[in-house]
């Protein structure tokens, strides 16, 4: 899968080089592009906001500068999602569909919002993590592929996927390992017995 970030803060990505999926980019198994919208600026300063029209508070992302941005990426067959508090909530079944992708492209908004002209013109769909806001879409961008990518073949065990919480509409079961009893605690006796009895 091919994932490209549009984002004014590109480093915020650089924990996605870990772990899990840091091991399935340097396989080959992800692609992950982190583009700054900063660098489509033509203002000297590299101003990417200004004042909403009719008042209020805070400042608006620019159509103009987004689009540049958005168009530096061969985004022929990808599905553009931007994140926001007003999208639809995230659930396993959207993640699992999204997943199935080949080519998806995650729109990050900032301050009070991005112009709603560029908006329309190239999102597919909004998502959103929760109904909270935060000071800006990086992070749900990092949990929808963190979430995402352990549907991606190659990149957890078939096994892992398959017992995940919420897949089946019920929450997993408490998990156990040694030592046997912690702070007068034992483990669970069916569990012990199932263990000898792999062991046999």
């Amino acid at each position: 899968m091919k994932i490209d970030i549009l984002t004014l803060f590109p480093e915020m990505f650089n924990s996605l080089n870990e772990s899990i999926i840091g091991k399935a980019i340097e396989k080959g198994i992800i692609e992950i592009n982190v583009i700054n919208i900063r660098d489509f600026s033509k203002d000297k300063h590299k101003k990417v906001d200004d004042t909403p029209y009719g008042g209020g508070a805070g400042m608006v992302m620019k159509a103009d500068v987004v689009y540049e941005a958005f168009k530096s990426i061969d985004n022929k067959n990808a599905k553009t999602i931007f994140l926001s508090p007003q999208g639809k909530t995230l659930n396993q079944n959207k993640v699992e569909e999204i997943s199935k992708k080949e080519h998806i492209i995650l729109l990050c908004g900032h301050y009070e919002g991005i112009d709603e002209r560029v908006l329309e013109e190239i999102v597919d769909e909004e998502i959103s993590i929760g109904d909270y806001v935060l000071t800006g879409g990086e992070l749900p961008a990092m949990v929808l592929v963190d979430s995402i990518s352990r549907y991606i073949e190659g990149v957890i065990s078939s096994e892992s996927v398959e017992e995940e919480s919420f897949s089946n509409g019920l929450l997993e079961y408490p998990q156990y390992t040694r030592p046997e009893i912690f702070l007068g605690k034992k483990v669970p006796e069916i569990l012990l017995s199932r263990k000898s009895s792999k062991n046999c």
